[in-house]
């Protein structure tokens, strides 16, 4: 199980550009619906902050940025869920 199944889908967030683009501010989900909607190039540069930190595996202290291969996994688990 990786470690972005245990983020609700109704956690606030926000999901960031490294281009400096507007901020999306809503849930997880919302931000995981826009990023499936990303071209490329934007999903490389696109991450989601988090309200609550989560745990990443082979780190000692938890994180608040979600980095694009975790919002994937996000989207992934989308995609299983509403199927």
């Amino acid at each position: 199980m990786a470690f972005t199944d245990e983020i609700p889908w109704d956690q606030p967030a926000t999901m960031i550009d490294l281009e400096g683009r507007v901020p999306i501010i809503g849930t997880i989900r919302d931000c995981t619906l826009h990023y499936g909607l990303y071209k490329p190039h934007a999903r490389d540069n696109a991450r989601i902050l988090l309200t609550q930190p989560i745990h990443r595996e082979g780190r000692a202290t938890r994180t608040w940025l979600l980095d694009p291969s975790e919002i994937t996994e996000l989207a992934e688990r989308l995609t299983r869920e509403t199927n």
